[in-house]
């Protein structure tokens, strides 16, 4: 047998070794051969990670550039884990060894993607190349400023705030909505504005546009513009061969039609995800774009085909069973059934409970003894619909000692002392970029809104922006200070320094200012140093900003809590941040009628839908132990100014009471023994008799 053909055969029987760990449903997945568009669609637990990233190498085993393969998820982590378990098989089957396996270059975001093919073409679309990104606050703040220029805090009836103002906006631009049909659909309340937030966004992006900077949505919107350009689409179409998409289910309507203009006729096109667990609308995201793909995708090109995931590795048969039982009485849906050939442990409870106070101590005994069984505290969880609704089992935990981390929580980039070194490096990158240098200039001393504003307007008539703040007259409490400041920005902007030292730089000015600014400032040192630290795996400041802005960190040290001492503890979290999660027992809270669907959401049956699938996802998010809480009675204290309003529960409407018998049933606590019957006695008077003889 001729060499190249041995090595042919080598390589495809180390591509079958490779596949044989798949089942038969996942490998048909991986193996889809030809150019039509392939939905998979994967059970929660179904190994829908393993199967992208096989079918990944698998393509390019058999010949695809990965230069021409893009794959887009919803984070950074799930881009990296994608890229480094599919180079793991590719090295297998390539027979690489200690090699390295081929890069994915185009893995990542949307919203990453969306902004490295802004700066590549920027020059074509008439951007300039040094544009910044606004993240979520610095969004917040300049519809802030844009909303008071024109005279919408002053009115006598309340105007939205900055916040619900960018929140209307950003809606409109992922749903490709009108901006009175997401007015009326989801903030009801502001209707009324329509003609001035109309006005108000025109300002905002025009804002946006004189200080050369981008927000989220601008990621998106460009990419979705520059394919409405014939050349362009071509272009970009023409670079890649296989487009795959990671939990389809969670894009929006206009990630969508990113997708369509890309693969108008889905050649190339994989998609992976649930439609059963679709439960990000209030970000914009539709369950649409899943049950529709074989008629958005199939209609041009070859019929659009679809493979379903429904062996599950994570639960046991009776959590699938209730589960199954759950979702197949939603309105519309990929039909699947889930099965596992994992023993059994039991079946799921449904724990009835007096009130709120009774659930928290029955989740704390049911979680201490699991603990005393042999179950750790971080193999535990406890869900809830909203983070309110954790309050009384927190107290209970801590009464009995028990640790815990919720999560949740201030984020990396809202600390006020990382934003003010983000916002010197920004104003640097880009001296249009009035947010950041309104933000700088004010840490000086002395400095106030009226000083900034006339500095930057300076500035934005200045063909030498350094020179004009080095020649700018500050307030005499400030003019120390000021000079510092001058030859500090000057460096900045000047390039002289190679990164990461004017990382450095920016730090060594800032700190004198943190010492002055916060009592805590030991504490809030640490993160801006390690900001820096972080700086020193970027090419560039201009990188750096922009992959910082697109994927923040979680964590701060500003206004950590207690240290946690012991090495176990509970979990607690919402539903939705607990998606993609798992845990060996799972409690579950109020899954009653006003929690779950939450009262605000019953408006539509889409919204009724939506809070059926949020249910489904904490159910499946169990192991081997599920426990859903029904208290009978719970209080309401935010809508009174009295307090202590309680409400009657129901049961959830989900669990219909044909369903209740696939769950062993508890009643918490449990009600007391009869005493022994004894001879009632004798009546002491006739109060009938004497009750009647009055109105004789």
């Amino acid at each position: 047998m001729p060499v190249l053909d041995q090595q042919k055969d080598t390589s495809a029987d180390r591509l079958d070794e490779a596949l044989s760990r798949l089942n038969e449903a996942q490998r048909d997945a991986v193996l889809h051969a030809g150019n039509a568009p392939l939905l998979i669609v994967a059970g929660a637990g179904s190994g829908k990670t393993s199967t992208l990233a096989h079918r990944v190498a698998c393509l390019i085993a058999k010949g695809a550039d990965p230069q021409r393969l893009l794959l887009l998820t919803f984070s950074r982590r799930a881009a990296q884990e994608m890229s480094q378990r599919a180079g793991h098989v590719l090295a297998q089957v390539l027979g690489l060894g200690s090699q390295t396996p081929p890069a994915l270059p185009w893995a990542g975001t949307f919203h990453g993607v969306g902004a490295r093919l802004l700066r590549d073409y920027a020059v074509q679309i008439g951007l300039a190349e040094n544009f910044t990104i606004h993240d979520r606050g610095d969004a917040e703040d300049l519809m802030g400023l844009v909303r008071h220029d024109l005279g919408f805090t002053g009115t006598e009836k309340r105007f939205p705030l900055k916040s619900t103002c960018l929140a209307i906006y950003s809606r409109v631009v992922n749903t490709q909505g009108g901006l009175a049909q997401v007015l009326a659909e989801a903030f009801p309340w502001c209707a009324e504005w329509e003609a001035q937030l109309r006005q108000l966004f025109g300002a905002y992006v025009e804002a946006k546009q004189e200080q050369n900077v981008l927000d989220y949505d601008d990621l998106l919107l460009g990419w979705h513009e520059m394919m409405g350009e014939p050349s362009l689409a071509a272009q970009l179409s023409g670079r890649f061969d296989h487009v795959l998409v990671d939990e389809y289910q969670d894009t929006n309507r206009l990630q969508a039609s990113i997708l369509q203009r890309l693969k108008p006729d889905g050649r190339g096109l994989t998609a992976v995800g649930d439609d059963a667990q679709s439960i990000y609308s209030f970000r914009g995201a539709t369950v649409r774009n899943i049950l529709d793909f074989p008629s958005q995708f199939g209609q041009l090109g070859s019929a659009a085909r679809i493979v379903t995931l429904e062996r599950n590795y994570r639960s046991t048969q009776p959590i699938l069973d209730v589960s199954n039982t759950l979702i197949a009485a939603a309105g519309e849906r990929h039909a699947k059934r889930l099965w596992t050939d994992k023993p059994s442990a039991g079946r799921p409870q449904l724990v009835l409970v007096p009130d709120e106070a009774q659930q928290a101590r029955w989740v704390a005994d049911k979680v201490l003894a699991h603990r005393e069984g042999g179950l750790r505290l971080k193999s535990q969880a406890v869900l809830f619909r909203s983070s309110s609704h954790s309050a009384a089992l927190e107290l209970e935990l801590a009464r009995r000692n028990i640790p815990f981390v919720k999560f949740g929580g201030l984020k990396f980039l809202e600390a006020s002392h990382v934003k003010d070194l983000l916002a010197l490096l920004r104003f640097a990158q880009n001296p249009k970029g009035r947010q950041a240098g309104f933000r700088v200039v004010q840490l000086l001393a002395g400095v106030g809104p009226a000083t900034a504003a006339r500095l930057l307007d300076a500035m934005d008539e200045s063909n030498d922006p350094a020179q004009t703040l080095q020649a700018f007259a500050p307030p005499a409490a400030a003019r120390e200070q000021w000079s510092d400041f001058a030859a500090t920005y000057a460096s900045l902007r000047s390039g002289q320094a190679a990164w990461p030292a004017d990382a450095e730089l920016a730090l060594r000015w800032y700190l004198p200012h943190l010492e002055r600014l916060h009592e805590d400032a030991a504490v809030r040192r640490a993160d801006v140093e390690q900001l820096v630290r972080l700086a020193a795996g970027y090419a560039s400041r201009e990188s750096f900003l922009t992959e910082l802005t697109l994927d923040p960190p979680e964590a701060t040290s500003d206004r950590a809590g207690p240290p946690l001492l012991d090495d176990d503890y509970l979990i607690l979290s919402t539903i939705h941040s607990a998606k993609g999660q798992e845990w060996t027992s799972v409690h579950v809270l109020n899954v009653v009628d006003g929690c779950i669907p939450a009262d605000l959401s019953t408006g539509s049956n889409e919204e009724i839908e939506e809070e059926r699938r949020l249910l489904y996802v904490a159910m499946t998010r169990a192991k081997d132990h599920l426990h859903l809480l029904v208290p009978q009675r719970f209080y309401v204290t935010q809508q009174s100014a009295h307090g202590d309003r309680h409400l009657y529960a129901g049961r959830t409407r989900f669990i219909a009471a044909q369903d209740v018998k696939a769950f062993e049933e508890v009643v918490w606590p449990p009600p007391p023994e009869r005493p022994p019957a004894v001879p009632a006695p004798q009546a002491a008077i006739d109060l009938r008799n004497r009750l009647r003889a009055v109105w004789r």
